[in-house]
């Protein structure tokens, strides 16, 4: 293996923990704030996989880009949806008379 790949998995696995811990610090009035913050997020992720499909070398990087752009717009879909949803939980209701 080579340098760079042991220094990409060590980050990668430091990211997750740190990013655990400061979710779940997270009170649950700020989910709606920092859901629409990681939809802003996952559209810089679409991004960059449409690049990484673009340039991508041999079927292989092409299908693994494909599979990125789908998988971060559901990320961006989903999180939109249930960031409407939760807002719409504190709009006020019209009078019914």
């Amino acid at each position: 293996m080579s340098p760079e790949f042991i220094a990409g998995i060590v980050v990668f696995v430091l990211a997750a923990f740190v990013g655990l811990e400061v979710i779940s610090k997270v009170p649950p009035t700020l989910h709606t704030p920092l859901m629409s913050g990681a939809n802003a997020i996952s559209g810089i992720t679409i991004v960059g996989a449409v690049v990484a499909a673009g340039i991508g070398e041999g079927a292989l990087a092409t299908v693994l880009g494909f599979l990125a752009v789908t998988a971060a717009t559901i990320n961006v879909v989903g999180g939109f949806l249930v960031t409407d949803r939760m807002l719409e939980m504190f709009r006020k209701k019209p009078d019914r008379r």
